[in-house]
């Protein structure tokens, strides 16, 4: 039935556009309420059937939400022919005297908004390169530690060192892990100010 109203989406008129939507998006939450109620079911089949009920829940699921997403890209299209059409009527009404300031095309903003865009791109650009090399760098570092650390438990069970020793080692590792987390933390916080102040 959803199936049947959406293809009637694309003929109906633009007083009984809305009215199809409504029922469309009505029959759409009656099928999610339903759909969470076949998972309560599903979870109760026997063990053999459970699976299988599942697996048939789920396509169910991706396809409404298929179908959500059809409908929402339709009102979309909708929005913007509506928005393009009353663009179109107000340029149409609209009457222009000579010199009139809003007929004047703002190139020089643009371009340098565009400017001001590509070097934001840019940057971001270079700030994930930097983030991917840097994350490299820490799981290498990482590998090292974890051979290093080996080896110096190899040698001090050789060498018999004391407990205290082994615990100052493990100590200064868990505080080398925090300094690790915060660093790319901080990183974070750097690229999220980049972009929201370049932008």
């Amino acid at each position: 039935e959803v199936q049947s109203y959406m293809g009637r989406l694309e003929t109906s008129d633009k007083e009984s556009v809305h009215l199809v939507e409504n029922e469309i998006q009505a029959r759409i939450d009656n099928i999610f309420s339903n759909l969470e109620r076949l998972e309560i079911l599903s979870s109760k089949e026997p063990p053999n059937k459970r699976q299988n009920a599942k697996l048939r829940v789920d396509q169910l699921k991706y396809d409404v939400q298929h179908l959500q997403t059809a409908l929402r890209n339709f009102q979309h299209r909708r929005y913007q022919r509506e928005q393009q059409e009353r663009q179109r009527e107000e340029l149409l009404a609209r009457t222009f005297t000579t010199n009139d300031s809003d007929t004047t095309i703002p190139i020089d903003e643009t371009l340098q908004f565009n400017e001001s865009l590509q070097s934001a791109h840019r940057g971001m650009d270079e700030l994930i390169g930097s983030g991917t090399n840097i994350l490299q760098g820490l799981r290498d570092q990482r590998v090292t530690l974890k051979g290093t650390h080996k080896k110096i438990l190899d040698v001090a069970n050789m060498l018999g060192l004391s407990n205290t020793v082994m615990r100052l080692i493990e100590k200064r590792a868990f505080q080398d892990k925090f300094l690790m987390l915060g660093g790319m933390a901080l990183t974070c916080l750097i690229m999220f100010l980049v972009v929201q102040y370049l932008t």
